[in-house]
């Protein structure tokens, strides 16, 4: 079992509703390392068939993203976990500013940033022939602002300790049918390498995790059956891959990792 040195260090981290989820997941994996795990999360509501929520599918992702928090702090109960979940939205900065003044106030400071949370359409409109500027507003106000603002502040209230790491998607220099949410997560890994430039003199990294086709209860069995033949190694990336590979960027064994996009996609989209 690897000692990451995580005990007590104090891991903020975004978009983290889904039970199911990669932020969730995140948290529960900094938990059990020790840390202290503050969670933000805003409910996104799309339209769903209650009925379908039991089996993985579209219905059970808006399903969990568009509740509370409820079933991942009973999780985090029952590992006794040391924890603060807040619900905001990101995309705004007086909104930023309010949780770390919340978090500050609980437990005077910030080691870990995840910037995990991320809006996208959902609609089939995110092409260069149909997109709108709300989705295009929508997606940057969420995926690169709120990822920005959270950063500064972590920066600007930084203790002896610094870990940034970003998500992009393994596919976002090249993401036809997607292309707001693809350039917005390619804006992202610019300011991973951008950041970490800025802030490597405070002993801060910054990195950036980008995952491949993760089973967060979004893809059913059709989905899976024609995305699992482009993955190399053969099966969909679970979020505990995520996860864990976040804990690493996090220790202090990485202190000399900084400004890199690790793709964590079993091959996907290299």
């Amino acid at each position: 079992m690897v000692n990451y040195g995580l005990n007590d260090k104090v891991a903020l981290i975004t978009g983290a509703n889904n039970p199911q989820g990669i932020g969730a997941t995140i948290a529960f994996a900094f938990a059990r390392e020790g840390a202290k795990v503050v969670l933000i999360y805003k409910r996104i509501y799309r339209q769903f068939d209650q009925s379908k929520t039991d089996k993985n599918g579209t219905d059970r992702y808006f399903e969990a993203n568009s509740g509370n928090a409820d079933r991942v702090e009973s999780r985090l109960k029952q590992m006794n976990a040391d924890y603060m979940i807040l619900e905001s939205d990101i995309s705004y900065e007086a909104a930023v500013k309010e949780i770390y003044s919340k978090v500050l106030e609980r437990y005077g400071r910030v080691d870990i940033l995840v910037n995990n949370a991320a809006d996208g359409d959902m609609d089939g409109i995110d092409t260069i022939e149909k997109i709108t500027q709300n989705v295009i507003d929508n997606t940057f106000a969420v995926n690169v602002r709120g990822s920005i603002l959270m950063t500064r502040e972590m920066i600007t209230h930084r203790g002896d300790y610094g870990r940034i790491i970003n998500i992009s998607t393994d596919a976002s220099q090249v993401f036809a049918g997607q292309i707001a949410y693809g350039a917005s997560k390619a804006t992202i890994e610019a300011l991973t390498r951008s950041i970490a430039l800025e802030v490597a003199k405070y002993g801060i990294t910054v990195n950036c995790v980008a995952p491949g086709p993760t089973q967060t209860g979004w893809i059913d069995t059709d989905l899976e059956q024609s995305v699992l033949p482009v993955i190399p190694m053969g099966k969909l990336i679970q979020p505990e891959d995520i996860a864990e590979t976040i804990l690493f960027l996090a220790s202090e064994q990485a202190r000399m990792l900084t400004g890199q996009v690790i793709k964590v996609s079993g091959g996907h989209a290299l």
